[in-house]
């Protein structure tokens, strides 16, 4: 059991709570190779040295020699009322719990965990989708093994402030972080390391995904308040004709979705050590750059009676990395797995997001492209 001391900044806002957290690495059904995943999460010997940023982060040798891993995954929906899942949504991540496994757990929560309130879609609305999952359903994000869920996204202010407000207060009642709004940053202590997320996205709501410049000084902040810094973001246009990540801004039903490449440059150049991105719903390549690995899109990873399902949609991914205490990159996996019936999250037998992602990577990337193995372990 590891003790995790967490702490959440919102303006003026300041939420500490301490909890164990119990890390599950073993267990997962074949054909999954559980074993590779387990070392796939220990760091190696030798470490790369650190490429030299815009910012330099503060030195903290102790932190230095910690080992920080991290599971993230993308857009999450665990039902919208009246479409829940059986049993109250209890074993809803059982298929996926044992690879939900790290000291930070991230995931894009795309809706509120709400009743009541006024929808943005109005009476009468059509093509148009609001998400209100019972506050009560925080406990079992809390039992997959999540640590802190990102609130910057297109559905986070579905029911308005009343919905935003019920769902800080369900995560908080379960010591569940939270990052994406305005000037938020989440910081999670792991041993002698302070990690901090943060989240962004296009949206008035959210931490502007689209005002690069404030996006730099905020994770300068970041860095000059933890050693590793984790950046999620909720960008670019929707659906199976938008797999690839393209250069420029990109647009989604007369929306602007941010320029997604030079978004995650300029983060890292301002101090993130690994982007993970999300909104597209489906998976999207894998970059290296400055040695920091950037994710563009995780996918839906769960989403009942809410998505649309089937081929690129319904498969997923989930995104482990281990990182030293000074950022530099050690290890990483990528578990594959699909959204089965409904829209619950399993384990994927056929390994679909590997070959998806190897190819993405390398048509989009070129040398840059993070190189996939047949078991998912991410390389240069």
């Amino acid at each position: 059991m590891r003790p995790i001391a967490l702490v959440v900044r919102a303006g003026a806002v300041v939420a500490v709570a301490a909890f164990l957290f119990s890390l599950v690495v073993d267990g997962a059904p074949a054909p999954i190779d559980a074993q590779a995943r387990t070392a796939a999460a220990k760091p190696v010997a030798k470490t790369k040295a650190r490429t030299t940023q815009t910012v330099q982060k503060p030195a903290r040798s102790a932190a230095a020699s910690s080992v920080i891993t991290i599971a993230a995954v993308g857009d999450i929906v665990m039902g919208s009322t009246p479409n829940l899942p059986p049993d109250g949504g209890r074993t809803f991540f059982d298929g996926v719990a044992p690879d939900l496994a790290g000291d930070v757990v991230l995931g894009n929560l795309e809706g509120t965990l709400s009743t009541g309130g006024g929808s943005k879609c109005g009476s009468g609305s059509t093509n148009c989708f609001a998400f209100q999952t019972p506050p009560s359903y925080a406990r079992w994000l809390k039992g997959a093994g999540f640590t802190v869920m990102n609130l910057a996204n297109n559905h986070a202010f579905d029911f308005g402030a009343s919905g935003q407000t019920q769902t800080l207060e369900a995560l908080r009642a379960q010591n569940l972080a939270t990052t994406g709004r305005h000037g938020e940053i989440a910081l999670q202590k792991v041993g002698d390391a302070t990690v901090a997320v943060v989240g962004f996205a296009p949206y008035p709501w959210a931490q502007q995904l689209t005002d690069i410049p404030a996006a730099r000084r905020l994770v300068r902040k970041a860095a000059a308040e933890a050693d590793v810094v984790i950046v999620t973001m909720h960008a670019g246009a929707e659906g199976t004709a938008h797999t690839h990540t393209r250069r420029g801004t990109e647009t989604y039903l007369g929306e602007n979705r941010g320029n997604v490449v030079a978004f995650a440059h300029a983060v890292v150049d301002s101090g993130a050590d690994l982007v993970v991105g999300h909104g597209p719903h489906v998976l999207r390549g894998m970059e290296w750059y400055r040695d920091r690995l950037i994710a563009y899109s995780l996918g839906n990873f769960a989403g009942y009676k809410v998505f649309s399902l089937g081929g690129a949609l319904s498969t997923s991914g989930i995104l482990r990395v281990t990182l030293r205490g000074d950022g530099t990159y050690e290890t990483g996996l990528l578990v594959p797995t699909r959204l089965v019936g409904a829209g619950t999250p399993a384990l994927d037998p056929a390994e679909a997001a590997h070959g998806a992602v190897r190819q993405l990577s390398r048509a989009d990337f070129g040398a840059r492209g993070a190189r996939i193995t047949a078991n998912g372990t991410i390389r240069r």
